[in-house]
């Protein structure tokens, strides 16, 4: 979720600093109404009954479906607001606990089973978005939509503050300033592309959580939870007790780094979540390929998210050339090959010829140490001959994306 919501922050955070104030704003739409006043259930009643009276009305399930995606993104923000995460340089490092919820000053307990509960119900969340939008064929299908005027209900009592505000976390979660006025005059024309690419998104995320529900991670939780959460419920109750105060760094913050690293060996729980996680994959680059597709046969050119060559998008000095979608294209078959097992991963040790077949390490997974993988070692049952993915491959990309194909591949997914 921090994937598709902090791309969607930061950017949306530049464009706030860059869009001019008018005297006033474009009353809300429909669904801006519900977004505005975080009324995520309301909102998903209404336009499931108007779906129902027209099951063809596309437009109206484009609404459902960022409706369930907010209302999915709210659930996690409350989720841990009530675990009271910490923001740290430690949680900083993971993409969802990294999503700026304010200190809880009355956090519950929270157990390992807790934090697998939080990522199963937003597995089950990101499931009813791409549900909804699957069925989604007309192409012409748009939706202008003001996403920073959204509120979530971080702290779930009921009432909506400024800080629970979509342009408000814009900017705690980047430093740009932003405003509300700016919010109120920035719309992104949504379009069917962007349907696409957005089923791509629940894809990715889904596979993320997959692979992290695959393992068992209770010994790192253990030993390591009192840096995350603020009242963790383990056999080490003293390690809470003792925390160093928030931003210090001592003795045993480094200990605890120590642990951590060392404790990053996680036993394999659930195979089959690999197996989907690789399928998740799949689909998300053959959903990339049908965005760009929609894309590139794009002739207007309104607010555009993600715009071919011939087009404007809103991100300022964000351009989007020919060859940078072409190479973007050929990621997309690389990683296919790389997923599928017809090219191998070069494993980073010297005199060694053989590659890591990744499909073999989703379809055949064994305990995950991540000092083995580091090592080499851990990736021995996976080494086999065979054609192994282009060096050059991977620096042409750099190359054309100006050394920031991670940012670019944040928003192009």
């Amino acid at each position: 979720m921090r994937l598709f919501v902090c791309s969607l922050l930061l950017v949306l955070s530049l464009l706030f600093s860059f869009t001019p104030l008018v005297k006033s704003a474009t009353p809300p739409s429909d669904i801006e109404e519900y977004l505005i006043n975080a009324q995520f259930q309301e909102a998903e009643a209404a336009f499931t009954a108007k779906l129902q009276e027209n099951n063809n009305d596309d437009l109206t399930r484009f609404k459902l479906g960022v409706v369930q995606l907010m209302g999915a993104t709210q659930r996690l923000t409350q989720s841990l607001y009530r675990y009271g995460v910490q923001q740290n340089f430690v949680t900083q490092f993971f993409p969802i606990l990294r999503l700026p919820v304010p200190i809880n000053p009355k956090p519950e307990p929270v157990t390992y089973q807790d934090t697998r509960n939080v990522l199963q119900n937003l597995l089950n969340d990101l499931t009813q978005v791409k549900d909804t939008l699957e069925p989604i064929k007309d192409n012409q299908v748009k939706l202008p939509l003001r996403l920073g005027l959204t509120r979530l209900d971080i702290n779930a009592d009921g009432k909506l503050v400024e800080d629970e505000s979509f342009w408000k976390t814009f900017s705690l979660l980047t430093g740009i300033p932003a405003s509300e006025k700016a919010a109120q005059n920035l719309a992104i024309a949504f379009d069917a592309g962007d349907v696409i690419w957005l089923r791509g998104y629940c894809n990715l995320l889904s596979a993320i959580a997959q692979i992290v529900l695959a393992y068992d991670e209770s010994k790192l939780f253990d030993a390591t939870a009192h840096l995350i959460f603020a009242q963790p419920k383990t056999p080490y109750p003293f390690l809470v007790a003792g925390r160093s105060p928030s931003g210090s760094f001592d003795f045993d913050i480094i200990t605890d780094i120590v642990a951590f690293v060392h404790l990053m060996n996680f036993p394999i729980a659930e195979p089959e979540r690999l197996t989907t996680a690789m399928e998740n994959l799949r689909t998300v680059t053959a959903l990339s390929r049908q965005s760009w597709d929609l894309i590139l046969a794009e002739t207007d050119n309104d607010r555009e998210w993600l715009p071919n060559p011939q087009q404007k998008g809103v991100i300022p000095n964000a351009v989007v050339t020919q060859p940078m979608i072409d190479e973007w294209l050929t990621f997309l078959n690389e990683t296919d090959a790389l997923l599928t097992g017809q090219k191998l991963v070069p494993l980073w040790r010297k005199r060694e010829v053989r590659g890591i077949n990744l499909n073999k390490v989703f379809t055949q997974p064994q305990t995950f140490d991540l000092i083995l993988w580091v090592q080499g070692t851990a990736a021995a049952p996976y080494l086999e001959l065979g054609k192994v993915t282009d060096t050059n491959t991977w620096l042409r990309l750099l190359e054309v994306f100006r050394g920031q194909f991670f940012q670019f591949a944040a928003w192009f997914n």
